[in-house]
């Protein structure tokens, strides 16, 4: 059968096949099957917990998505920690203490970090208030005088050549 006869259907596999393979690895994370706890619940919570928590190697990854070896170690350390029964915070707050606070992909807003959390929407504001003053001044200045008869009969002159 010609290309013709099958309605052009084939021509678009390839394009449906490389849009189901990123999808599958997107939601594949990088969990290995050796790491994953026999327990669905703690699981879910370690899972929960490292979508949390950035891959130092990576940057801006969770280590839930990172396959460096530092984000294998720390999903590792999280279930270990919820296996000897740590909560939710103490898990966090463990990793926290051992790797600081950057390791947290939404950092808190408390003691150091509120200065940073402060200082953009001031900036901002401060901004917005000296773009604003900036205005009215210009705004305020006087109009230039009106031109003198003899200016002004110069001009019309120069108008009507």
């Amino acid at each position: 059968m010609s290309r013709a006869g099958r309605g052009g259907a084939g021509k678009h596999a390839p394009y449906i096949a490389g849009l189901l393979v990123a999808l599958w690895a997107g939601m594949a994370g990088a969990v290995q099957p050796d790491e994953i706890l026999d327990d669905p619940v703690l699981e879910q919570r370690a899972r929960d917990l490292s979508k949390g928590l950035r891959c130092l190697v990576c940057r801006n990854e969770s280590i839930d998505e990172s396959n460096a070896d530092l984000a294998r170690d720390l999903r590792l350390l999280v279930r270990e920690r919820l296996v000897a029964g740590d909560s939710d915070a103490e898990a966090i707050a463990f990793i926290t203490e051992r790797y600081g606070e950057y390791v947290l992909l939404k950092p808190t807003a408390t003691g150091s970090n509120l200065a940073l959390w402060i200082a953009g929407p001031v900036m901002l504001v401060v901004a917005l208030g000296t773009a604003l003053a900036y205005q009215r001044r210009r705004s305020r200045k006087a109009a230039p005088d009106a031109l003198s008869a003899e200016e002004q009969a110069r001009l019309d002159e120069i108008l009507r050549q």
